[in-house]
Parts: structure tokens; sequence; C-alpha cells
């Protein structure tokens, strides 16, 4: 599993090549930070590839109901559909010599079955849209919980350090030990059976929080990690040791004088785990163990695909690329935010 690695940003603002001096002093660090990324052509480009992949997951229901005309979770074994003017079966009879089985209908490349059919006879197009709306709702839900949860135990281990950071760290080391896959493997076989149940709050196992959270769980580590170091780093610097002697208290300068400081190192690190919390969470789904039925994922279709591979590989293609397309815009993003928010910080995946 990679481990990401994060040298600690200075608080002053450098320029980034091709800046001078004069043209960012004085400055707000944010709004600099803004420009440097509207800049940047290739990180604005992956930007809007992401927000597209976005805005077309999100009108799943609109294109499955008044462009395709079809039900993207419900089998249609004896369905037709019209392709020019013609009325063709969606399972068709199947190849060879002996024209055993049958074979859903491939790619029509009309509004209707754009992809093909699966082998329910669903929808290939209709489905991967919904897949991405759920791909990307735990992606982005996961992510977003792991680095809140990552940054405060960074900020309280980091900057109280003592048996607290120790009981921390340990923690982490503990989760940190398990590996990624078999950990989310292991806690999703059991809340899948039994759901989960908080106090007053009862999660049924085939809602979406299941995955989320279980995803967000395992990753903590990987984020707290640089988040500490970089906690660690900040505490001795000369405006946090001007507090003490101030009399803050602890709580004022962790959020606000550490806290300003860590957040463009979290920022940085969000966009790539949103990348990795979709790969886990399609692999999970591939394995039967993430989104459950009704439900789809771009990891159920693919795992729906595999029987299909040689006949019709686009229902496995299609979604395949719609994680690539994902990954990697997140991960260009996720550059171009490191050099905008500070030219001179490098973070490195190692593994």
């Amino acid at each position: 599993m990679a481990e990401f690695a994060f040298e600690p940003i200075e608080p002053e603002t450098e320029a980034a090549p091709g800046e001078t001096r004069e043209e960012i002093s004085g400055k707000n660090p944010w709004l600099l930070a803004a420009r440097r990324l509207w800049r940047n052509k290739i990180a604005m480009a992956a930007l809007v590839l992401f927000l597209l992949i976005v805005a077309v997951s999100l009108v799943a229901p609109i294109y499955a109901h008044h462009v395709a005309h079809t039900e993207a979770f419900s089998s249609n074994l004896s369905g037709t559909t019209v392709i020019n003017g013609k009325e063709v079966p969606i399972l068709q009879q199947g190849g060879g010599v002996l024209h055993l089985g049958e074979i859903p209908i491939g790619p029509t490349w009309h509004a209707n079955y754009f992809l093909g059919a699966d082998n329910q006879g669903r929808d290939v197009m209709a489905r991967v849209l919904y897949g991405g709306k759920s791909s990307l709702l735990i992606g982005l839900g996961s992510a977003a919980i792991c680095c809140l949860i990552a940054l405060v135990l960074g900020l309280v281990s980091g900057y109280f350090s003592g048996v607290t950071d120790s009981l921390l760290s340990r923690l982490m080391d503990l989760i940190w030990a398990f590996p990624v896959y078999l950990l989310a493997i292991s806690l999703a076989t059991v809340l899948l059976t039994q759901g989960l149940k908080i106090g007053p709050f009862n999660v049924d196992p085939a809602s979406l929080w299941i995955p989320t959270l279980i995803i967000a769980f395992v990753y903590v580590p990987y984020v707290f990690r640089p988040v500490r170091g970089h906690v660690l780093s900040i505490r001795e610097k000369e405006f946090v040791e001007s507090g003490v002697a101030q009399g803050y208290s602890n709580w004022r300068i962790v959020f606000s004088e550490i806290l300003p400081n860590v957040a463009p190192a979290v920022i940085v690190l969000f966009p790539l785990m949103v990348s990795y919390t979709v790969l886990t969470e399609s692999a999970l789904s591939f394995l039967g163990i993430g989104v459950q039925p009704p439900k789809a994922s771009w990891g159920t279709i693919i795992d729906d695909g595999q029987a299909l591979l040689y006949t019709r590989p686009m229902v496995a293609i299609a979604p395949g690329i719609m994680i690539v397309l994902t990954v990697l815009a997140l991960n260009i993003l996720g550059d171009g935010v490191r050099d905008a928010l500070d030219p001179r910080a490098k973070l490195r995946i190692e593994g």
C-alpha cells in the first residue's frame, strides 16, 4: 500500500516560478493559490473533466427515464427495442454453429442501449451513470470523513504529544499493520450481515453508509501520519511559541495558529484520497462486499461484465474507463493544488 510523505510548508508565502516578490507581497495566500491554480491549464482541464464526470453521473435518472426510456435496475430478458425503425430483441440468439444461449444486444450508438445491454437485459449506459453516482458519492464521502478524523487526531496528537500522542500513534499503527483491502473485506463481511448500530443510529446493511464508513476508517492512518508530522514541525515555530508566551490557551493555539498552516496539506491530500477511495470502493464492489443490489457502482458493473468479456466487452470496459478517467483527473488536480498552495511543498507517494 502506498504511503504519503509530505514535506512541511513554511508559514511565509513564497513566489512560484514566473512570479516576483512584488506580485505576491501583501496578497491573500488563498487568492494567490486560486490564481496559480487558474493559470495551471493542465490542472484546470483535470478539474473540468472531474466535474463533467460528476455532472453526467448526477443526471443518471434523467438519462434513464427521458433519453434511454429504460429502467436501469430491472431485468428485461424478454424485452425488445427499436433500432433504425426495426424492432429487435434485447437478448439475441447465441453465435457459433449451434447458436446456443443468448447474447445481449451490443452498442447501438443510439439513445436507447447506447452501450448495449448486460446479461439481464439492462441498459449499460444508464447503469454506468447510476454506478458513477454511487462510486463518487462513496469516494467523496469517505475521503471527507477520513481527512476530517485524521486532521482532528493529528492536531491533538502532534500538539499535545506525551501520552496522548503515544496512544493515538499506536492506535494508528495497529490499523496501519493490516493490509487495506484485507481489513476492509473483514469489516465489510461483518457489517453487511448485521448492519451497524451506534447508539440511536441504526445503519441498514444495504446502505451506502456501510462502504463509506469502512473505507474512511481504513485510510485514516494514511492521512494521520503526514498531518501529525506537519503539526510536530509547526509547533516548534516562533509564532506558536509567541502565542504560548502571551498566555493563549492550547485550543486557541491549535485552531488559530496551527490549523491554518496544516489545512493546505490536508487540502492537497484530499483529491488523492478521493482517487484511492474510489478505487477501493470499486474493488470491494467487484468482490461483492461493497455496494449491494439493487444499487450499482462501477465495481459491480465490471463484475457483471466478466462473463461477457468475449461477446460484449463494453459492459466491463465502460465503467473501467470511467474509473481510469476519474483517478487520472484527481491525481493531476492534486498535483495542481499542491503547486498552487505552495510551490516549494513536495508531496510524493512511496510504496
